[in-house]
């Protein structure tokens, strides 16, 4: 049970608000003046104080740097408020300012938000303690140093509103570190909705992202929520977000700006309650040198960078992913195969190129091949250097020549050098396969159409 300090010195309402506390599910005590608050904090920090601005030893305001180091939640509640103390309260940490007299519906809610911070706050300090030792955190799996470091990462953020980008190569997993992020923060009980930008034709991503109404353009019979007002009270992941056209970063830089947006078609603003999280496998510094990604959109979106580390760089961690896909695969499928000990060098040796995602394929490609013991002898051993990037001459844009046209030529080259291979293609464009699919079905349909 959380306990709290109620600093008033007026006896009457000292009483009744302690009252109201305790009825939330708090311990509670009560102090009159500084020294009496500070003797109870030294018998008993709490984890939540209630303290009135004016006592008669001093300005209720002086205790909030003690509440701060001690972790303490603190409400400034007082009969003459004004909002340069109310600013000052805030600037040192209180979580709220109540006015006299007290409406209780908003203590109520700012005091079940406490409970539920401080209980969402434990069980995390305790999961990530397990699973730690275990190897797990959420739906991540991993126990090198630098997954570790991205589990610490997660932990401080997901509790928080803050905005995430996530940046990592093809197949690290980053939807499932913003889905990690999502279970544990106050917002894991709403939708959590995972959008590839680069996997929706540019002419609909807007309609995708924001909705339209009927009648707005032709086929658009029925009015259509998008993605931002499903995910509403949830998170939403724009996932491979520089794949997005420019001309609608715009509006999406704008919805983040204002909290509303507007269905294709409307003229209403609709307000949005949503967490926001966007990942890209392109370094950002890169894609906005491209063009790909606007600045303000990148500062905008880049309040707490996650960057996810290759598999190759997670000494030790291919080993306990393949164990983990393993042991679904035989839950699964009620048997229980296994990795023969050669098996297990490979995984250990092998590079990864395609990450997370192309170990998960390989040990479902084996698991089926296999009987009872699996050989994995499909992958090449050894600890070498990474093979050197691919060589290949990009023929030169022409002046003049619009950036998708110098892209469509980038491609298609690199896909000629790589004999037609979209797998080796896509590693080496940096992007997904799935993109890398996307563009050339616009590229085919761009050619069909008559001149």
């Amino acid at each position: 049970m959380l306990h709290a300090l109620v600093i008033e010195d007026d006896p009457d309402f000292q009483l009744g608000l302690a009252e109201l506390v305790k009825q939330e599910g708090f311990t509670v005590a009560t102090a009159g003046s500084l020294k009496e608050a500070r003797e109870q904090v030294a018998g008993q920090p709490p984890d939540l104080a209630l303290i009135d601005l004016m006592l008669p030893d001093g300005e209720g305001i002086e205790l909030l740097k003690d509440f701060r180091e001690s972790r303490s939640d603190a409400i400034m509640v007082s009969g003459q408020a004004t909002v340069g103390s109310a600013i000052e309260a805030l600037r040192l940490g209180a979580l709220d300012y109540l006015v006299k007299p007290i409406d209780i519906p908003r203590l109520k809610t700012v005091l079940s938000n406490v409970t539920r911070m401080r209980v969402l706050k434990e069980e995390i300090g305790t999961l990530r303690q397990e699973l730690r030792r275990l190897g797990h955190f959420g739906a991540l799996i991993g126990n090198s140093p630098e997954i570790q470091e991205v589990y610490d990462l997660v932990a401080k953020v997901a509790p928080t509103e803050a905005t995430a980008l996530i940046i990592g190569e093809s197949g690290t997993g980053k939807e499932v570190v913003a889905q990690t992020i999502c279970e544990l923060s106050r917002r894991r009980h709403k939708p959590f909705v995972p959008i590839n930008c680069g996997a929706i034709s540019p002419t609909l991503i807007e309609s995708e992202l924001f909705g339209h109404e009927r009648g707005s353009f032709t086929g658009a019979d029925h009015l259509r929520r998008g993605h931002f007002e499903r995910a509403s009270g949830g998170t939403l992941l724009l996932d491979e977000i520089t794949e997005m056209p420019v001309e609608l970063q715009v509006k999406l830089l704008r919805v983040l700006e204002t909290g509303t947006l507007m269905r294709v078609g409307g003229d209403e603003p609709i307000p949005v309650d949503l967490r926001l999280i966007a990942a890209t496998n392109r370094p950002p510094q890169q894609a906005m040198a491209a063009g790909k990604l606007r600045e303000d959109l990148f500062y905008r979106l880049n309040v707490f960078p996650i960057h996810l580390p290759p598999l190759r760089e997670r000494q030790g961690d291919a080993l306990l992913l393949a164990d983990h896909f393993l042991e679904r695969l035989n839950a699964s499928e009620g048997t229980s195969k296994r990795f023969s000990p050669a098996a297990r060098d490979r995984i250990r040796s092998h590079r990864w190129p395609g990450n997370v995602r192309e170990l998960k394929n390989e040990v479902q490609k084996a698991f089926i091949m296999s009987e009872d013991v699996i050989e994995m002898d499909g992958l090449k051993t050894g600890h070498g250097p990474p093979p050197a990037p691919l060589a290949h001459s990009v023929p030169s844009p022409q002046p003049g020549a619009s950036l998708a046209e110098v892209e469509r030529r980038h491609i298609l080259a690199t896909l000629e050098q790589c004999g037609g291979d979209k797998k080796k293609a896509s590693e080496v464009l940096g992007i997904s396969l799935k993109t890398l699919y996307n563009r050339l079905n616009l590229y085919t349909r761009a050619a069909s159409l008559p001149t």
